[in-house]
């Protein structure tokens, strides 16, 4: 496959594996564009989604294994943020499951629409219609299936303006959204760079065993700090660009991503640096910015149009 290749071969389907005691999540590698993770909290009598998928194929993948394991299908639906990879399969799951989300996402949502779509027109999105939240909340939400507690807590702006992760305490499962990232690059470019690192102090003092990212394998609470240390090394490329009179583009090419190179999807660095730059024009996190200069800046960056396996 050529790196100017928008689609590709398809990847792997996402399986659903059990991580806890009625806790499960669902990874779809190998994590790249609309490669999301989903995760799934089953209880006696109710069952809790937390995300879905960007294609109707992969989404009804999803369902077919929350089936599997809860024969009802899901009753809840959490979307962490906005973005179509994490919502566009809400309509696999209702009308007999609730939607949930912060209200900010919702809003999000209904902005954004079906946009993404446009950025990889080869992928086959199937019927992905919009279906926003019916439910929607402000700082948290507790949702139960049978005894078992999730937890749905606002952390952001970090990823987008308004995101939010789901904690299974008596499970010690955290599935974090966007906001922490395995063997994948960050992507903050429509939320914050100071903002992630609140959120994953706030996320560390959980005390989870067991996390669920947004994109790549499940880890431990090591993936929490994989994802500072990248952050806290794009702040200090972008304190050095700055410096140096430096465009964001211009300082993407001058760095060295060293440790970071292996990282899935590095075009990222490009936005991630808009979204740095701005904050240390003194930009208030999640303030919005021009996100489709960015997003060509990526395409010049990695020479084509990023690769989608969705």
């Amino acid at each position: 496959m050529s790196a100017g290749d928008p689609a590709g071969p398809a990847a792997g389907p996402g399986t659903l594996h059990e991580v806890a005691d009625g806790v499960y999540a669902f990874v779809q590698p190998d994590g790249g564009w609309c490669l999301n993770n989903a995760g799934l909290v089953v209880g006696e009598g109710r069952t809790v989604l937390v995300d879905t998928a960007a294609t109707e194929a992969r989404a009804r993948r999803l369902r077919a294994e929350v089936e599997r394991v809860a024969p009802g299908g899901a009753d809840f639906v959490v979307n962490t943020h906005f973005h179509g990879d994490h919502t566009f399969g809400n309509g696999q799951f209702t009308p007999r499951a609730v939607v949930v989300a912060h209200e900010g996402t919702r809003a999000d949502s209904a902005e954004a629409g079906l946009g993404l779509r446009q950025l990889w027109p080869a992928v086959e999105w199937g019927e992905t219609p919009l279906v926003l939240p019916t439910l929607t909340f402000r700082g948290s939400l507790t949702l139960y299936a049978g005894d078992l507690r999730t937890e749905l807590l606002h952390v952001g702006p970090a990823h987008t303006a308004n995101d939010v992760v789901a904690w299974v305490p008596g499970r010690k499962v955290l599935f974090t959204g966007d906001v922490v990232w395995s063997g994948v690059t960050p992507f903050v470019l429509f939320g914050s760079i100071t903002g992630s690192l609140r959120a994953l102090d706030r996320m560390r003092a959980l005390g989870a065993r067991t996390v669920v990212p947004g994109h790549g394998p499940v880890g431990g609470p090591e993936l929490l700090d994989e994802t500072e240390d990248y952050l806290r090394w794009l702040q200090r490329l972008a304190e050095d660009g700055v410096s140096d009179g430096l465009t964001p583009l211009q300082a993407a090419h001058r760095a060295d991503l060293g440790r970071f190179k292996e990282l899935v999807d590095s075009e990222r660095l490009v936005g991630n640096l808009h979204r740095a730059y701005a904050e240390q024009d003194g930009l208030p996190p999640a303030a919005r910015i021009d996100v489709i200069t960015s997003f060509q800046e990526m395409v010049a960056f990695h020479g084509a149009l990023p690769t989608c396996h969705a």
